[in-house]
């Protein structure tokens, strides 16, 4: 049986197919169009999807959309209509868009993959979510949580999942048993303040993050006035102080404003005494940079403490000691870091493409496992799942440019050979196999460097990436070593680290010798086993043998404002458009 799982026409668009229940293939549009968080119909994806499995759409079983169309055409029209006159601009557009493509969805599917309409289903946003996490998890029973922005109405729910089976049979079952609707949302709340800070709605939220640890969470008691957290997990927020109810365009208001001071531009440099420790501390743009500093950090303590309040009541609820997680708020991997250390839950999976392109996953899970009643097969213990080119591919790639290269098929030569360059002080791209699906770089399409050297950060972020100078980078680390350099919770089970998905404290000592991805005494790690990616693992693991530090900086292969590298061609264009010293693609090395 083969179902086809879409999401498309809000961010992150992609298709997945699965095959008796196991994933076949998963990726995001925007690999393929190379448009950063391409929202529209995923034509490219789903071709993908097919040509992997050697099918075509004859062969579909069902095709299935990650959320239902008019639940959520349903809120626009309340809510539009609700705020009219301010949202009288809001409700044009939005009318444009939902009559040009997002209310008929159906009739997209039926002519773009060429399928009979009665092979079409639609599943809830939220329940698409719950069943990406949870039926891609190792767990029997598990509770269930997902947030985000907004789905139809939900913007967070809890519930909990099943799947036991004998030889006798068994039985799947998801269900979400509360949720808290919008306007109410965590995640528009956090994005609010990304765009208040300076960033992109949907894709800075990171920065955010990433800006936090240089501030103080000194503004809880304004945050408060707008934003309220209760002991059960529930919360609520004052529309007062926001405009995406009635806005396409902005996400907070002038009272906002007046209550948190003017927002920061995008373009202007931040820097404060913690990222220069050298800079004036009295330079007013110190003060200022250290003002937004304390914004972020308030409000990714509010996101992180909700978060654990709608954890502990969760696990109050169920009893139960697995939790699954998705939905966007999912990715954010400081808050991550806290809940096997101060929830009762004991092991914890979040789906590695957390955000609306994992919903395609969940939607074809769901009807295979829920509606269909067929017995669980699949556990997600890696994310290769994008298309992988051959070395004829590669070598026609290269012919088309004037670099330099050759061809090495020893695999201990080609590893020996990128890790000198390491050594040496050069930054060197790794494309190998399958591109990964979902926002992390996990060792097919990454940025490699020496985390010993404290200089790297600022000549990657600087030459190569051409991204603000305070953005951390993440190490990955052989999976053994994880206890060595890390403080953690059951660092050999944890099912956050091998995506990148949590950030831990570095021990001091050991932390001290990797200074390029010690991010203020914290690391989002990337653990990583042989039988995962064993070309990557080798790479990691000889530079820990030359070094005895078995870490490496790993930072996604593309530039400031492109979706990571898909292609050969694609490696190549960013290969040459920045300070990037060597490529390794497949069995090629290649130099400028």
């Amino acid at each position: 049986m083969y179902i086809l799982g879409i999401s498309c026409f809000y961010h992150d668009a992609a298709a997945i197919l699965l095959h008796d229940g196991l994933l076949v293939a998963a990726a995001e549009e925007e690999r393929f169009s190379r448009q950063k968080h391409d929202a529209s119909f995923p034509h490219q994806a789903i071709a993908f999807c097919l040509q992997t499995a050697a099918i075509t759409a004859n062969d579909l079983d069902y095709v299935v959309f990650y959320e239902k169309p008019l639940l959520k055409f349903e809120r626009i029209l309340k809510t539009q209509l609700s705020a009219f006159p301010r949202s009288w601009r809001a409700f044009g557009e939005a009318m444009i868009a939902w009559m040009g493509d997002k209310l008929w969805v159906k009739t997209h599917i039926q002519q773009n993959v060429g399928i009979p309409p009665e092979k079409i289903l639609f599943i809830d946003h939220h329940l698409s979510h719950a069943a990406s996490a949870f039926f891609a998890s190792p767990f029997q029973e598990a509770a269930v949580l997902t947030i985000d922005g907004v789905g139809e109405w939900t913007t967070t729910a809890r519930g909990r999942g099943t799947a036991v089976w004998d030889s006798g049979g068994g039985q799947n079952s998801l269900v979400l048993s509360e949720e808290q609707r919008f306007p109410h949302s965590l995640g528009l709340l956090y994005s609010a303040f990304t765009a208040f800070l300076g960033f992109h709605v949907n894709s800075g939220e990171y920065k955010v993050m990433g800006m936090s640890p240089y501030g103080e969470p000194c503004y809880l008691d304004k945050i408060d006035k707008i934003f309220k957290v209760y002991e059960d997990g529930s919360f609520w927020t004052n529309m007062d102080y926001f405009s995406y109810h009635y806005s396409h365009t902005t996400t907070f208001n002038q009272k906002f404003i007046d209550l948190f001071g003017p927002p920061r531009i995008h373009s202007d440099d931040f820097f404060t005494t913690k990222t220069n420790p050298g800079v004036d501390s009295h330079d007013p743009q110190v003060k200022q940079n250290q003002h937004y500093a304390d914004i972020a950090a308030s409000i990714q303590l509010v996101t992180e403490e909700a978060l654990l309040k709608l954890l502990r009541s969760l696990h109050q609820q169920t009893g139960l000691p697995h939790v699954c997680i998705a939905g966007g708020v999912g990715l954010n991997s400081k808050a991550n870091g806290r809940i096997l250390k101060e929830t009762p839950f004991t092991d914890v999976f979040i789906q590695p493409a957390a955000g609306d392109s994992g919903g395609a996953l969940g939607a074809a899970l769901y009807v295979y496992h829920v509606l269909l009643g067929e017995p669980r097969r699949f556990v997600q213990e890696h994310n290769y799942w994008g298309a992988a080119y051959g070395d004829a591919e590669i070598e026609e790639a290269l012919k088309e440019t004037g670099f330099r290269y050759e061809r090495i098929e020893d695999e201990a030569k080609l590893t020996e050979t990128a890790v000198a360059d390491i050594l040496q002080g050069k930054v060197i791209a790794w494309f190998q196999g399958r591109f990964e699906w979902g926002p992390r770089a996990l060792g097919s399409r990454s940025i490699i460097a020496d985390p010993r050297r404290a200089e790297m950060k600022e000549i990657i972020n600087a030459k190569i990436k051409f991204r603000e100078p305070f953005r951390p980078f993440a190490p990955v680390i052989i999976a053994e070593a994880v206890a060595d350099y890390f403080d953690m919770v059951n660092p050999a089970q944890n099912k956050m680290a091998p995506f990148m998905l949590t950030v831990e404290r570095f021990q001091e000592g050991p932390g001290e010798r990797v200074p390029a991805v010690n991010h203020l005494g914290t690391g989002r790690l990337q653990s990583v086993r042989r039988d995962w990616n064993p070309r990557y693992y080798d790479l990691v693991y000889q530079f820990g043998q030359a070094t005895a530090v078995p870490i490496l900086i790993n930072t996604s292969f593309n530039l400031r404002g492109e979706p990571i590298v898909n292609t050969p061609a694609n490696a190549l264009k960013t290969f040459g458009h920045s300070d990037l010293d060597t490529l390794v693609m497949g069995n090629y090395v290649v130099r400028k």
